[in-house]
């Protein structure tokens, strides 16, 4: 089912991000530096807008910017055709990859590191505010 949330301004950013991805992709590589500069813009927007690098939309940002420099290292392009998957995901359904990823390290989560809690972090469906939030995540 589609979730398109066009009122906020977060999933604006987003589609933002994906389109210049996509064309840095599918189009010309020249299209990394606008990717890369937009990005960073939005991870200093939210982090001001939140007053902290810490808040978890905070960390999805800085996040999905350390991985898209990161495919740029030799060898790891690859992994920008993951991001780009992610962020359509994202934007289209609700399923953010890399904030479920990023849900699991020590200081974001409250029940103990399982694979029970690792199953029901990836396979628990979308729903409206942060994964980090979800009731029905589990240990």
């Amino acid at each position: 089912m589609l979730k398109l949330e066009w009122r906020r301004l977060e999933w604006w950013y987003w589609v933002v991000a994906d389109v210049l991805l996509a064309l840095a992709l599918l189009v010309e590589r020249h299209w990394f530096a606008p990717a890369l500069a937009f990005n960073l813009l939005q991870a200093v927007h939210i982090a001001w807008r939140r007053d902290s690098l810490l808040h978890f939309s905070s960390q999805v940002r800085i996040g999905y910017l350390l991985w898209l420099v990161a495919g740029l290292l030799p060898g790891l392009f690859w992994m920008h055709w993951i991001q780009l998957a992610g962020t359509t995901a994202m934007i289209s359904v609700g399923y953010c990859p890399l904030a479920r990823m990023l849900s699991l390290l020590p200081w974001n989560r409250v029940h103990p590191f399982t694979l029970r809690l690792v199953l029901s972090t990836f396979l628990a469906p979308p729903r409206s505010g942060s994964i980090r939030d979800n009731p029905s995540i589990t240990a």
